[in-house]
């Protein structure tokens, strides 16, 4: 039997309050709709009449490491669920509720706790805004380079808790690179320091496991992170970002795959934009890209460090760029666009039936890591997909697809298809086409080598069906680590399909989903 928490009772929620207040001030225990309704809720579009299933019981907002290890020792000892919440921008339900219990909310733990500027460290609370954060650090020279599209209103926990993906990773490396280590809150309340060795500002030991990773990417499933140590680095001097315009997108990909193998040390990342991107960016009135008919794709390289280093290497990449027939688009537009990099993280209002009416549509994406032999071929199967679920109902649109680069290899090209999604309309019947078209995109990725998520998770229905057979034996020994760390399943349950680790028939239920073709 499953041992998962049912929602609480008035009486049980009542109890479990009067707990808290043994360790926590009253004001920092919600229990009012607003407060609760406000922490069930992430990005990525559900049906609406079904919102009220992913609501806690209530929220807390503690301020300390042992605030937060006191909270989940009385859930462990409770048996209530815990789900650790951030910035709240994540897209595979990491912070959303699946069975009520207690919203752990982290924004309090912003503090900065130690500046080191010889070491160029920074040591900070979790719930610390990576904006607010580089405010801070810009008085110093320094930066903390973690810049996802979410950047604006993502918290460093946020990003740990996903071992999230940086638009600017190959010059500076991706969460998992940046975090050095961090104090983390088991399930049972316990807290260890997770980093390479005991030391809070190294980044190599060969002491024992590497631990780090384990406890990066779970969505909250293993406990919470409460305090970090970040590697910083100087704050640019200059900044390049030039887009190009393409008549056809067999061009533009293998313009990105020479840019990033052009051995340009300031080479901050590229992207490619194809033809349904250009699209929706043409309709777009946000956007910086107003492009004419006969471009079909775009472009978009990024450079830092340096004067004396930038200019060069721009001059490398613009030579590279006119070979495989780029068309610059000016200093203007590549400027405000690459600046604009972040507007876009929410874009209602942009959707199109096929009438041509705007609706109401929120933004979601399904992500891959892709090696970047495989891009085209992915991206061919994806808009397919997408295009017999539009078929069937006018609730979806194709936004286009993204692919960036994650260094200056092959390796790790993020590949992300956008769809705008009619939410008022998203029934319980277009949701479940939308799961099986999740289904649908995760199997894309695996036969095309690639992993189901590159940054955002796989543990939301749909996609999460098929993790079992990316990870083939090393599922099961996710299920080991969940059931040891958390016995009573009280992290974040529901989550990864990590409740088989509670099933005794665990091995009959994994063998159908590895059997299963998605």
């Amino acid at each position: 039997m499953t041992i998962t928490p049912e929602r609480l009772s008035t009486e049980q929620v009542d109890r479990v309050v009067e707990r808290l207040r043994t360790v926590l001030r009253d004001e920092q225990i919600l229990t009012s709709k607003t407060d609760r309704y406000n922490r069930a809720r992430v990005p990525a579009p559900f049906p609406v009449h079904r919102w009220a299933e992913r609501v806690p019981d209530l929220a807390v907002l503690p301020t300390s490491t042992d605030e937060v290890a006191a909270v989940v020792r009385i859930a462990n000892e409770l048996r209530v669920p815990i789900v650790p919440r951030d910035g709240g921008t994540g897209l595979t339900d990491g912070a959303v509720p699946l069975r009520g219990g207690i919203v752990v909310d982290v924004k309090r733990m912003n503090e900065i706790h130690e500046l080191d500027l010889e070491n160029r460290t920074v040591t900070v609370g979790t719930g610390i805004n990576m904006l607010k954060l580089n405010e801070q650090l810009a008085r110093h020279g320094l930066i903390y380079p973690d810049d996802p599209a979410s950047y604006p209103c993502s918290l460093v926990g946020g990003r740990i808790g996903t071992s999230g993906w940086s638009l600017i990773g190959a010059r500076y490396g991706h969460t998992r690179d940046l975090v050095l280590s961090f104090d983390h809150v088991l399930p049972t309340g316990e807290v260890i320091h997770v980093g390479d060795g005991i030391g809070g500002k190294i980044s190599k030991s060969s002491s024992g496991y590497q631990l780090k990773h384990l406890f990066m990417g779970h969505q909250g499933t293993l406990g919470i992170a409460t305090k970090a140590t970040l590697k910083l680095y100087p704050q640019p001097e200059a900044e390049l970002s030039p887009f190009w315009a393409f008549d056809n997108y067999d061009d533009a990909y293998r313009c990105v795959g020479a840019l990033a193998r052009a051995g340009v040390a300031t080479f901050a990342g590229a992207v490619l934009f194809d033809e349904w991107k250009v699209a929706y960016l043409r309709r777009d009135d946000e956007a910086y890209i107003p492009q004419p008919a006969d471009v079909r794709a775009l472009v978009c390289a990024v450079m830092y460090g340096y004067e004396d280093e930038v200019r060069p290497a721009g001059r490398r990449l613009f030579r590279i760029a006119k070979e495989h027939g780029a068309r610059y688009l000016g200093d203007e537009i590549s400027e405000g666009d690459w600046a604009a990099r972040h507007d876009r993280y929410a874009t209602p209002l942009h959707g199109r039936t096929k009438a041509g009416q705007v609706v109401p549509m929120s933004w979601h994406c399904e992500d891959a890591a892709v090696s970047y032999t495989r891009v085209p071929a992915v991206t061919k199967a994806w808009h397919e997909i997408v295009a017999g679920l539009r078929r069937r109902t006018d609730v979806f649109d194709d936004w286009g697809m993204f692919a960036y680069t994650s260094a200056d290899t092959g390796v790790d090209y993020l590949t992300e298809i956008d769809i705008g999604i009619w939410e008022q309309q998203l029934g319980d019947e277009a949701w479940e086409l939308w799961v099986q078209a999740k289904r649908d995109i995760a199997a894309a990725a695996l036969r095309h080598g690639g992993s189901i998520s590159a940054c955002h998770g796989s543990c939301r229905e749909g996609e999460v069906d098929l993790v079992p057979q990316e990870l083939g034996r090393g599922f099961e020994v996710m299920l080991d680590v969940k059931r040891t760390l958390d016995p009573n399943n009280i992290m974040n349950p529901g989550k990864y399909l990590l409740d088989l680790a509670y099933e005794p028939g665990a091995a009959t239920a994994l063998a159908a989903l590895r059997g299963g073709s998605g």
